[in-house]
This record gives structure tokens, sequence and C-alpha cells, in this order.
């Protein structure tokens, strides 16, 4: 696997720590954060949602920053946490929550939406009449959760605590790091990531396009294939655990 050499472009604090867990295991990366989590000013349809929590059956977060936020508003206007159940993606995610003292169920094996929706403890949770599920989370994303929720019978609500920005870099960037660090694999942890991305290579795209790309999620597959991307790798799940499965699955291009 060493001669893996891969592109991060989660947020600056969780690519350090990918990166960091990928050189124990012998694989360079670079970071070019994509994604800037620029929190939501707390008006007055999202402060009574917050102090409602307590009507609602279960609580799904889906993402760290969500977590980190959700865990800050709980402290500010929940002394004791509501007593609901608590659902997150991945075991990380989970973690945040736990540490305030939440009871918190995460999916053992495969953290995306479709795991979460085979969850026993979810499925218990909206056995009951007239279900009301949050979710948590930033702008956009995770509408397939909340569709099979529906179907399932439950009301679903969503809390939106930040959006997802597009740093700042200069033109060619993104090229420029590619070449000189002779990066050989791209990976993103969103469809939002992949959409700055995108965006982000502009007319060297198509070059681009030829890199193996490792993605969370059938959803955001399909969209890098819908804009052409030709090796796609779904590694069902954002963790360091499923990224370095996909890796040793995925041959190495020769260039």
């Amino acid at each position: 696997m060493t001669a893996w050499r891969l592109l991060l472009t989660r947020p600056a604090d969780e690519s350090a720590a990918l990166g960091g867990l990928l050189a124990e295991q012998g694989i360079f990366s670079s970071s070019l954060p994509l994604l800037d989590i620029v929190p939501l000013a707390v008006g007055d349809t999202t402060h009574a949602l917050i102090q409602s929590l307590d009507q609602f059956c279960a609580a799904i977060v889906v993402s760290k920053p969500a977590a980190r936020i959700a865990v800050e508003l709980l402290r500010r206007h929940w002394p004791q946490p509501p007593g609901i159940k608590w659902f997150t993606v991945g075991a990380a995610t989970a973690q945040i929550l736990a540490d305030h003292g939440l009871d918190v169920s995460f999916p053992p094996e495969g953290d995306d939406s479709e795991a979460l929706l085979m969850l026993a403890q979810l499925r218990e949770a909206i056995a009951r009449p007239d279900p009301r599920v949050v979710i948590l989370r930033g702008e956009g994303g995770r509408e397939l959760l909340a569709e099979r929720l529906r179907e399932l019978g439950a009301s679903v609500e969503y809390l939106q605590l930040y959006r997802r920005e597009l740093p700042h870099y200069a033109p060619g960037a993104l090229t420029q790091r590619i070449a000189a660090e002779r990066l050989n694999g791209l990976v993103v942890s969103s469809g939002q990531g992949f959409a700055h991305l995108h965006q982000l290579a502009g007319d060297a795209w198509p070059r681009l396009a030829q890199m193996p790309l490792f993605v969370p999620s059938p959803r955001v597959a399909e969209l890098a294939q819908a804009a052409g991307a030709k090796t796609v790798v779904d590694c069902r799940g954002a963790s360091a655990a499923a990224l370095l499965t996909a890796l040793r699955e995925h041959p190495v291009p020769v260039l």
C-alpha cells in the first residue's frame, strides 16, 4: 500500500488526523482542505427547535461538525440533556456526543445512511405512534436518510447547523499540488467535498477524472460518475478504517 500517494480534502483538522493514521500505515498523503465549516446563526426557528428536542423520539447527527456544534448548543440550552435517543452514522461522531453524556448508538459495521437505517435501536426508537425524528446536519445532505425514515412512518425535521464553503485557492493550486507531490489518488468525504473538488479543478477536471477517486457512499459515487470520474471507489464509509480497506482492495495505478 505504500505506493499510494493521496490528496486529502477534508477540513484541516480532520485531514491532519487522517493523514497521521495513514502515515502509520506507510501511506503518503497531502492535505488540501476543500471544506470550511461555517456555523450558522441561531435564529428563532433554530432556537425553538433546540428547545423542543425532548419532543422527538430520535435525533440523528450526521457529521463531526454537526456533533461539535450540537454539543455547544446543548450546553447553552439544556443544563440536563433531553432524554431522547441519539444516533450517528459513524463512531467518531458518536464519541463526541458520548463525551457529553448522551445515549448514542451507531452502526457497528458500515458508516453510511443505509447501515444506520438497518440499526435495530433506530427501528425501535421510531416504533411508536407518530414518531418524530430530527436530523442535525449542515445545509443540504442526507436526503436519502429522511426519505427512508418517512417511508417507515416517521415525520422528519432538519436542524441545520453549518454551511460548507470552498476555501480560497490561487488558480491551478489543485493541479500544482498533485504534480508537485506526485499524487495518484483523490479522497473526498462528502458530496459537497466532491462538488468543491470538481469546481476547483476547472478546466483540468478531465485529466483529474482519470485518477482513482475514493468516496464515502454510493450517493457520492453516483455524483462523481455523473461528472465523468472514471475510477470511483466506494469506501462504504468516511472513516479511516473504511479508506484503508478500500486502499488494500484497489490496485495502485501505474502513472
